[in-house]
């Protein structure tokens, strides 16, 4: 079995030991990948976040690797997800938006995944929490090398409840959906249908993460914590309630990291700590209308559904204790998408046969702070429109419609306020090394640089397509198609 590993994708600044180290020298490593939703750049007290504290966060990147530059390949759950598992824009499995319960769409079962990837060395796999890839048996993670699940099938605020936790009323658009099913395995076990019962979800899942760490703890095991919050609608447990100085949310962050030191201190406890790779991110930005029930992008422009960084860039821990170096910053441009090979490369486990578009961090990850593995990053949205391209620090965004915050009054406690989806963004430059609030055109100082990245556009055009100009791409693969009984 695939001995051990908890991603931590490793980012930055090694001593020459490290730089040297075997990965296959010593027991395969557990992996451990802890996948939020709708968190943002600034939530995490090392990241920058006021009036919230994390300091099993905090500490976890004292003893590895913080990204600063790392980038979910799409801003929103369903395609983030997608991309996620299988190293691969999301466009080009066919996957776009976040998929409605019965959305007749999954991921397709031909597609590798990394615990499919991982079975090549026997590793124990095990999914826990939000899935959101298909939402009947056939399409859930089991079917996609999984050996375990428990969870909610797709967002936790797709249920017949009002923002308030009131049933909701007629001919509102949440009166339309099915109770929220709880399932283990393929099977509902259970139905979510209070904001009290959605408040136990961090602490229910971390249990079973705990108990499937103890009983792997002699193999090799792959760990896929994906929380449903802090997307909304957030709720804490009664020993979280009024924790934080930053009210209902800060409470949530608050218990998610508590829950994290759980994990954090049974792996020391089982003598686990220098075998696995820990890897913590989240799914895309933070919902902005949601006002103080959404987090914070720190300053970056926008939020979730958007082609701004605040829509894509994301927080990145990993730690891999006596492996990676520890309390290192990386700088250098990396995404979601790059996990997968990096994974394969230090599990020596081979990819699909399949084109992806994940970059392999390993030689980052080893210490060598002069590489860039990554150098190019598409910003694709919608069905399969191209928004943005970027290399290095340059990025060019396309005119496109697109949900905009900017210029909205928020909501409050729970309730949106407004966020038009098609709100016209005109052509521009961005230098984000000097710029990272994307507000400065300079498309007029640097032409070359326009002309360079329009060239790269035109390969994604020509590779992936773009429904922005009516193109369609050569080398995409179709989702699944479900039919439900």
């Amino acid at each position: 079995m695939f001995k051990k590993i908890l991603f931590v994708v490793l980012l930055a600044g090694i001593s020459t030991s490290f730089q040297q180290k075997n990965y296959t020298a010593g027991p395969l490593p557990n992996i451990i990948l802890i996948y939020m939703d709708d968190m943002g750049y600034g939530d995490l007290s090392c990241y920058g976040a006021l009036n919230i504290q994390t300091p099993f966060l905090d500490k976890m990147a004292a003893e590895g690797i913080r990204f600063t530059n790392f980038l979910t390949s799409q801003a929103v759950c369903s395609a983030s997800r997608a991309s996620l598992l299988t190293g691969c824009y999301a466009n080009r499995v066919g996957i776009s938006g976040a998929l409605w319960p019965k959305a007749g769409t999954g991921l397709s079962l031909d597609e590798l995944t990394i615990p499919e990837m991982l079975k090549q060395k026997n590793y124990a796999t095990a999914a826990f929490g939000k899935w959101h890839l298909g939402d009947t048996k056939g399409y859930l993670p089991k079917s996609h090398g999984f050996d375990e699940y428990f969870g909610i099938p797709y967002s936790n605020d797709m249920w017949p409840v009002w923002y308030d936790g009131t049933p909701a009323k007629q001919g509102t658009n949440k009166s339309g959906y099915p109770p929220l099913p709880l399932i283990q395995g393929d099977e509902k076990i259970e139905t979510i249908n209070t904001l009290d019962d959605q408040a136990m979800l961090t602490e229910r899942l971390t249990d079973k993460a705990i108990s499937f760490i103890e009983k792997n703890k002699s193999n090799p095991f792959f760990l896929y914590l994906a929380h449903p919050m802090p997307h909304v609608p957030i709720n804490a447990s009664e020993k979280f309630k009024g924790k934080s100085k930053q009210g209902l949310y800060g409470d949530v962050i608050q218990e998610i990291d508590a829950n994290v030191g759980r994990i954090l201190n049974r792996l020391k406890t089982l003598g686990l700590d220098n075998n696995t790779l820990i890897i913590f991110t989240s799914d895309n930005g933070p919902w902005f209308n949601f006002g103080n029930h959404a987090g914070t992008t720190g300053g970056l422009r926008e939020g979730k559904g958007t082609s701004y960084e605040g829509g894509h860039r994301v927080p990145c821990i990993m730690r891999w204790k006596g492996t990676i170096p520890s309390g290192v910053v990386i700088n250098q441009l990396s995404s979601t998408i790059d996990i997968m090979p990096t994974i394969a490369t230090v599990t020596q486990t081979k990819l699909s046969d399949h084109k992806i578009d994940g970059v392999d961090l390993s030689a980052l990850i080893k210490g060598n702070l002069t590489l860039h593995p990554r150098e190019t990053f598409y910003y694709y949205y919608r069905k399969n429109s191209l928004e943005a391209v970027r290399k290095d620090q340059w990025k060019l965004v396309f005119e496109h419609p697109s949900r905009s915050y900017e210029g909205q009054a928020p909501g409050m406690d729970g309730f949106p306020g407004k966020s038009p989806e098609d709100v016209l963004m005109p052509k521009a430059l961005y230098d984000l090394r000097r710029d990272p609030g994307e507000r400065y055109d300079v498309q007029e100082q640097y032409p070359q640089i326009v002309k360079m990245l329009e060239s790269l556009a035109e390969e994604a055009r020509e590779d992936l397509g773009d429904d922005l100009q009516n193109r369609k791409g050569k080398n995409t693969r179709p989702a699944a198609v479900i039919h439900y009984q």
